[in-house]
C-alpha cells in the first residue's frame, strides 16, 4: 500500500509594497500633485514646496517618519493657524 497523497497548499504570493507617494495637493492652490516633500535625513529636516504658488513648510523628523506625516503636520498647522 502507499501513502496517501498530501494535499499541499501552494505558498503565498509575496505581497507588492507600493512606495508612498512624496508628491501632495496643495492646501492653498489647490493643484493636484503641485507639492514635493524633501527628507533630509542628515539636518532632520523635512521640507514641502509647492511649485505652484511657492508655499513652503519645514519640520523637525526623524528615523520614522515618511514624507506623508510631513504633510500630514503642514495640514495640522495650517488647521491651527486658521482657528
Amino acid at each position: 500500500m502507499g501513502k496517501r497523497r498530501s494535499k499541499r497548499k501552494p505558498p503565498a504570493r509575496a505581497k507588492l509594497v507600493q512606495p508612498l507617494s512624496t508628491r501632495f495637493n496643495c492646501p492653498f492652490c489647490n493643484h493636484q500633485d503641485s507639492c514635493e516633500c524633501k527628507m533630509d535625513r542628515d539636518r532632520n529636516i523635512g521640507t514641502i514646496i509647492c511649485y505652484v504658488c511657492g508655499e513652503t513648510y519645514q519640520t523637525h523628523i526623524n528615523y520614522l517618519l515618511e514624507p506623508i506625516d510631513v504633510y500630514n503636520d503642514w495640514i495640522d498647522a495650517c488647521e491651527q493657524a486658521n482657528q
